[in-house]
Formats: C-alpha cells, sequence, structure tokens
C-alpha cells in the first residue's frame, strides 16, 4: 500500500482484512474515509473500486481473485498464486473468461537489471544453459515464537481458516502461516517461486519432469509443519537443463540469487545486480551492471524497489488494457514448480510430474 501512494494518479479507496489490527494499519495508508470492512465480498461490491491487491495467505489467493475478476476488478495477487497444482486450471480458466488485467506478483521480472540480463542470455551471450542454480538463504530466526499478542477476539477466524480444515485459533499459526501446510507451503513457495518464476520468464522452459527434494528441521523443530532447510533439483528433459535450489534460516552464504550456467560462461543475478563470469578460455568478456547499493547478494536493495516497479507495471497495463508483466499462466506455472518440489519432500521419494 505504501508503494501504490507513489504511483501517480492512484487512490486506495477501500481495505479488507480479517484482523482489526491491519485494518487499522491499513485505513492509515488509504485515503480519508476509506471503505473498510473484514469480508472482502463486501469490497468487491463496490463501483468505485476498480482493482484490488490481494495479499492474503496463499491458500486463499485463488479463491480471491476468482471472486474479484468475476466482480470486474483488475488484480495483483501475491506469489504463490496457487496454493496446489489442482487450483491452476481453475483460475486461468476465470481470468481468461474475463477481460481482466492480472499480475503475479514474481517482481523480478520487472527489475531493470533483470530485464537487461534476460536480454543477453536470449541472445545467445552464455551459449547452450544446462543448469540454473538457485539459492535464498537468510540467517534469521524467523522460528521464534516470541509472547503471545494477538487477541483472539480481533481476528476473524473462521474466515482466516476459509477451505482449511477446522481448527482451534491457534496465535503462532496466524502469524507463521507460510510454515504450516494448510495455509502456505514453506520456503519453496515462498522463496524459490520468485526465482524460478525468472528461469521460465529467461528460458521458456515446460514444466519439471521430476523434483528430488530434501528437508530438515534444524532450528524450527515442533514449531514448523515445513522444514527450514531445504534442497530440491528439478529436471526439464525438453530443455536439457536442470535447474537446483537451496534455502536456509540458518545461513545467509550466497542469500538471494539465481545463476545461469552456460557453455560460454554464467551469468549471475540477484535483486540489485547482475555478472557474467566467463568460462575458462571462452572468448566471453566479464562484465557487470550494479543498480542496488549494498553487499553482493543481498535480499533486498533499497534503491532497486522490485514491487514499486511490479505495480507500476500492472498500473500501466490497466490503463491500456494489455498483459503485464507476469500474467496469470506464468503464475500458475512457477507455483507449480515449488508444489512438485514439496511433494518430493512430503512423500520423501522422487516426484515425477504425472504423479
Amino acid at each position: 500500500m505504501t508503494r501504490l501512494a507513489l504511483i501517480p494518479n492512484v487512490e486506495i479507496v477501500a481495505v479488507a482484512d480479517i484482523w482489526d489490527y491491519h485494518l487499522n494499519e491499513g485505513k492509515k495508508l488509504a485515503a480519508k474515509n476509506a471503505f473498510a470492512t473484514k469480508d472482502y465480498h463486501k469490497l468487491l461490491a463496490r463501483e468505485d473500486v476498480d482493482a484490488v491487491v490481494i495479499g492474503s495467505p496463499d491458500h486463499w489467493h485463488v479463491q480471491m481473485t476468482i471472486d474479484a475478476v468475476q466482480a470486474g476488478k483488475d488484480v495483483y495477487v501475491e506469489k504463490p498464486l496457487t496454493h496446489s497444482r489442482e487450483e491452476g486450471e481453475f483460475v486461468i480458466a476465470a481470468v481468461r473468461a474475463t477481460d481482466r488485467v492480472v499480475q503475479v506478483g514474481t517482481q523480478q521480472r520487472s527489475m531493470p537489471h533483470i530485464i537487461k540480463a534476460r536480454e543477453i542470455i536470449q541472445a545467445g551471450t552464455l551459449g547452450d544453459i544446462y543448469k540454473v542454480h538457485m539459492t535464498w538463504n537468510r540467517n534469521s530466526p524467523r522460528w521464534e515464537r516470541g509472547k503471545p499478542w494477538i487477541a483472539p477476539d480481533t481476528v476473524d477466524w473462521k474466515n482466516f481458516l476459509g477451505t482449511a480444515p477446522d481448527q482451534p485459533f491457534d496465535e503462532y499459526k496466524f502469524r507463521a502461516w507460510r510454515f504450516f501446510w494448510d495455509f502456505g507451503g514453506g520456503i519453496f513457495t515462498d522463496l524459490m517461486v520468485h526465482w524460478i518464476d525468472v528461469a521460465y520468464w529467461i528460458l521458456d522452459w515446460d514444466n519439471p519432469s521430476m523434483a528430488a527434494t530434501i528437508g530438515d528441521h534444524f532450528k524450527a523443530k515442533d514449531l514448523w509443519e515445513t522444514p527450514d532447510t531445504v534442497q530440491t533439483l528439478l529436471k526439464y528433459p525438453n530443455q536439457n537443463t536442470q535447474a537446483y535450489f537451496e534455502g536456509t534460516f540458518s545461513n545467509a552464504r550466497n542469500r538471494a540469487m539465481i545463476e545461469f550456467m552456460g557453455s560460454k560462461g554464467t551469468l549471475y543475478i540477484d535483486r540489485g545486480r547482475y555478472e557474467i563470469h566467463p568460462d575458462p578460455k571462452s572468448k566471453l568478456e566479464p562484465s557487470q551492471l550494479v543498480i542496488g547499493k549494498g553487499p553482493r547478494g543481498a535480499d533486498f536493495y533499497e534503491d532497486v524497489d522490485g514491487a514499486l516497479f511490479h505495480l507500476q507495471n500492472w498500473i500501466d497495463c490497466i490503463r491500456t488494457r494489455s498483459e503485464p508483466a507476469c500474467p496469470i499462466e506464468a503464475g500458475v506455472k512457477s507455483a507449480a514448480a515449488a508444489h512438485l518440489a514439496n511433494q518430493s519432500l512430503r512423500s520423501e521419494k522422487i516426484a515425477t510430474w504425472n504423479d
């Protein structure tokens, strides 16, 4: 919402949230006398609302998106678009049955240096790409419970659950929903989905044929259902390539990055730079583009606000009725790779696409 306020001729006229605290915080960022409700359907029913931003937990993304486009609203929906592979076909069908502009929130597609890196790779500069390495490593105690501070009577818990199994209010689950299967999908759907989306966008891959995944609870044992440390290998036989992702909350080496490893060299990308590293005896010249201040490989750079770029792209497309940077089909595909990784993790077996 703070970023939307920076875009000219955009007004936040309504907010919806099932938690009193967030609803009140949202009202502070909205226009004076903005409509506020705990029931998002009432927001969608308003004629003064042209478009909505969906920042709910994962298990609500598809239903809210479908409800929004059927109500005639354009949509920006956070990643991962889906909570399961099965949801993909339904949300695609609902969106394409309308003329709505739907942007999925994998904002790397709108970052200027990654757009340039895409041009370099698609020009064949790296030669043939055989391997893609992705990381998202944070040395951050995300598992800590802390002192409970959310009063049950301030949360519409039944509507938070939605289609999730009925269960008593749990303050920790409500705060850390990303790491419980009913509401999120852990590191793969929260973080890997960003970089696998970049790989799909640049290389135009099909879906993976298989995933082999391992995961451990080194710090979050008996707290999270999803692991705090993961690795997965994805195979793309139609493109003769592999993708490898590692993520943890116990070490920050490499932080958040993707590397495209080609026959002539490697192109490294994070959220503030790219670097070209030639292979030995290659005629490729080393180069780099740095647009973000801060340490190499940092998660975020204050002066490379990908979310702002991505929201601006969405607003521009609303005004021109053009296809946004990350359309609905792309959001479904990138989330599906994360779901396949989780399928392998939970079964402790290699998962194939046709399982």
